[in-house]
């Protein structure tokens, strides 16, 4: 099984058994706005993953391929509706990827892979109401409710696009001041050079750690706009754990702290735990695997 993750500055992929056991994996650089050629981009990345599990003596067919897209995804008909930050739209990925590599191929949301791979592999074991919010390139959520993931239209859990600052930055969907805008990594790097800083996101939580004005400044409204989010829908789903993943999330205590200080004092109780999810940048590679293996079943 392939299971590949094309994220806006990423594509991780995996290359596993049929038990779901990690054979071999690889990350290489998205190309800037691939828009249709993702299906290119695809069946060279599970090449070169065949290529390589070859080089190392790896043997067996490869029995099905799963990808998943960031954006508004239909996972019915496989197909990629819409991505802001990648350029595409109403592009039946499914469909094209069978034609090219004759194998069963799911297709599926980046972020609801990553919370059923972190729900059978990673922090969510066990916990049946979890809330999965990655920050990075972009931001969207995946939710688990009673065990299942919610999957209720192409437009579940993309809440990068709830407006938090009527005036704010531009987004990738054309609109002023989405949550995506405002406080996901990428933003919040362009907000620190905009500033006349050099760095990115993680320069930005080393000088909120060493106390500098302008990156606390920034910082905290980024958690201010996250919880503004996110609590109304740990309220409304009953969420027990929030698991925040994404390259923001790599910044640990200085992000998880005030955002779970936040999140307590907008839910008016602590039965919300906050954690850093445990897959990293894999969570998305590996959720694609479960969907290859959930394509043959």
């Amino acid at each position: 099984m392939a299971g590949i993750d094309v994220g806006g500055t990423r594509v991780k992929s995996v290359l596993a058994d049929s038990q779901g056991s990690v054979l071999l994996s690889h990350t290489a650089s998205t190309p800037e706005r691939p828009g249709e050629a993702v299906v290119d981009l695809v069946v060279a990345t599970v090449a070169d993953l065949l290529e390589r599990a070859s080089a190392e003596g790896v043997e067996g067919r490869l029995g099905a391929v799963g990808v998943v897209v960031p954006g508004l995804v239909d996972e019915s008909t496989g197909s990629a509706a819409w991505s802001a930050n990648l350029g595409w739209r109403d592009l039946p990925l499914r469909q094209r990827l069978r034609d090219r590599l004759d194998v069963p191929v799911a297709v599926g949301h980046d972020v609801r892979a990553g919370l059923l791979a972190e729900f059978h592999l990673g922090a969510a074991q066990g916990v049946p109401d979890a809330l999965f919010v990655p920050l990075g390139t972009g931001i969207a959520s995946a939710l688990l409710a009673g065990g299942r993931v919610v999957a209720g239209s192409e437009w579940t859990g993309e809440i990068g696009h709830v407006v938090v600052e009527p005036d704010g930055p531009v987004c990738g969907c054309g609109r002023h001041g989405c949550l995506e805008a405002v406080a996901s990594a990428a933003s919040l790097g362009r907000a620190w050079r905009g500033l006349g800083r050099d760095g990115d996101a993680e320069t930005l939580s080393r000088a909120v750690v060493d106390g500098d004005p302008d990156a606390v400044r920034l910082w905290h409204g980024a958690v201010d706009a996250l919880v503004r989010v996110i609590a109304p829908v740990c309220a409304a789903a009953g969420t027990r754990v929030l698991l925040v993943g994404g390259g923001l999330a790599e910044s640990g205590a200085v992000l998880l702290d005030p955002l779970r200080e936040r999140l307590v004092h907008s839910l008016g109780h602590d039965r919300v735990t906050v954690t850093r999810a445990a897959l990293g940048d894999r969570a998305g590679a590996l959720g694609a695997t479960l969907l290859a293996m959930e394509a043959t079943a």
